[in-house]
């Protein structure tokens, strides 16, 4: 199974906010849309980080005096790690098993095509076993 089936299946739908948008502002767009991240975009309109709700927390543990005024540059990472459509769910589970992270931006020949998250993967995953088991019962049972 492969990356490409979660985004046939969910969509390519990608929300992002500006680096100088603000906490505050960020953080209504994950309680909006039900969403634990978003990219981050610089003024160019290129991917400059990701920013996640565990972001935020992690900050409101070391310092919460004034967060949610502060950009959101100033919180996210920068290293952003990514796949590909054609990589095996195996693969991305992974990358972001070792990496200790739940989203991963989804490129395409240079270009953003999706994010995937580990629940989207898990629940892939679930589905495939699933599949093989009643495989293996119709098998059995002929």
């Amino acid at each position: 199974m492969f990356v490409e089936s979660i985004l046939s299946s969910k969509g390519g739908d990608v929300y992002s906010v500006a680096t100088s948008a603000t906490v505050s502002e960020l953080v209504d767009m994950l309680a909006k849309h039900n969403i634990g991240a978003v990219l981050v975009l610089d003024d160019e309109g290129n991917t400059a980080g990701i920013i996640s709700e565990r972001d935020v927390v992690r900050q409101l543990a070391r310092a919460s005096e004034g967060i949610m005024s502060k950009p959101v540059s100033a919180l996210m990472t920068k290293a952003l790690k990514t796949c590909k459509p054609t990589d095996t769910l195996d693969t991305v589970m992974g990358i972001m098993t070792r990496g200790r992270f739940r989203h991963l931006p989804v490129m395409e020949n240079g270009r953003l095509v999706g994010i995937i998250s580990i629940g989207d993967v898990v629940k892939r995953k679930i589905e495939e076993v699933e599949h093989e088991t009643e495989v293996l019962r119709e098998y059995i049972a002929s």
